[in-house]
């Protein structure tokens, strides 16, 4: 009877009593705690390894590269060459993980081949989105930098794609920023044309009045009078009626020649303002620079960073041992109740 009690101990499972009952049910948890390390170490072999490479971005700050480069007055707080505040980041953030840069990356890639996915199965593209996005994680740091990781079974793979997405980055924002220039861009050159047809007009009829000898009314006519002044005091009737000749012309093209003057003068320095503009608009709309400062490009991994056998072997030794230790537990507590 006495031998029956102490083989049925009871614990009240205090963690001194806990201690005393692992240590009397050592031997099926060794052997289950075993079992789990062989089987995860059979497990680790057949999952497939996986390389990571990564790329660290600084996003520059949105000043204006016109101003910057072509301003001789530029005032403004920001340059090309400064690094951006926490908008940029979020800015390239979104575009890095934009679809136009994915599908460029699967295209380039072949990543439907690549991922090893069967395009005659149900909702490939579902697939694929799912695989690449959980291969590619691209997320803001603490230092307002953006990271870039790219998980892949080829170590190659992983670092030119992490590269290649940050190099799209440039192409899809000067995509979206010089569509916009650009539409800008032509609308000035439309305006801009305009004005210099109209003062190539202007010009060509002044041209025409210049070429009956009005050349400047107000000045002639004032030599004029005083050479009409001096035939009629002197009786020259020739003079007379050459100057009067003269006087006929400018009456009927003074008035003209001053309007066309005045108007070619203004539409002249019309041109003047606006081939700045002109010239400022042409280099935002051709303005290929990068938007980004990497940091860190991505090289070819020389050791894989998943799976990690030790991890996986202690996590499952330690969950087949809790797992076995509950299920004595649970297995002891049933007979306790049952004798």
């Amino acid at each position: 009877m006495a031998n029956d009690k102490k083989g049925s101990a009871n614990y009240d499972f205090a963690s001194t009593d806990l201690l005393i009952y692992i240590w009397a049910k050592r031997k099926p948890l060794s052997i289950i705690t075993i079992i789990a390390i062989f089987l995860s170490i059979l497990a680790s072999f057949t999952i497939t390894p996986m390389f990571k490479s990564t790329v660290i971005l600084f996003p520059t700050a949105n000043a204006s590269v016109s101003k910057n480069l072509l301003g001789d007055n530029y005032s403004g707080k920001t340059s090309i060459y400064e690094i951006g505040d926490e908008v940029q980041a979020e800015q390239l953030l979104q575009v890095l993980n934009s679809e136009e840069i994915k599908n460029r990356i699967v295209s380039k890639y072949n990543l439907l081949k690549h991922y090893n996915i069967d395009t005659t199965s149900g909702y490939p593209l579902t697939k694929l989105n799912e695989t690449f996005r959980s291969n590619v994680r691209i997320k803001r740091t603490e230092f307002m930098s953006v990271q870039v990781d790219v998980m892949d079974k080829d170590p190659e793979y992983a670092a030119d794609i992490a590269n290649d997405i940050s190099a799209f980055s440039d192409t899809v924002y000067n995509i979206m920023l010089n569509e916009r220039a650009m539409d800008a861009f032509l609308l000035l050159q439309k305006e801009f044309n305009e004005i210099l047809n109209n003062y190539n007009l202007l010009k060509d009829s002044l041209d025409v009045i210049r070429s009956l000898g009005v050349n400047n009314y107000q000045a002639q006519a004032d030599r004029y009078h005083e050479a009409y002044g001096r035939a009629l005091v002197n009786g020259n009737d020739q003079a007379i009626k050459i100057l009067e000749k003269k006087f006929e012309i400018l009456s009927k093209y003074g008035g003209a020649y001053d309007v066309l003057n005045g108007q070619l003068s203004n539409t002249s320095s019309v041109i003047s303002r606006m081939k700045q503009r002109y010239v400022e608009a042409k280099v935002e709309a051709e303005n290929t620079l990068p938007h980004k400062f990497i940091v860190d490009k991505a090289v070819k991994a020389e050791k894989k960073a998943y799976p990690k056998k030790s991890i996986i072997v202690i996590v499952s030794a330690l969950s087949a041992f809790l797992l076995g230790l509950i299920l004595l537990i649970l297995n002891d507590n049933i007979k306790k109740k049952l004798a």
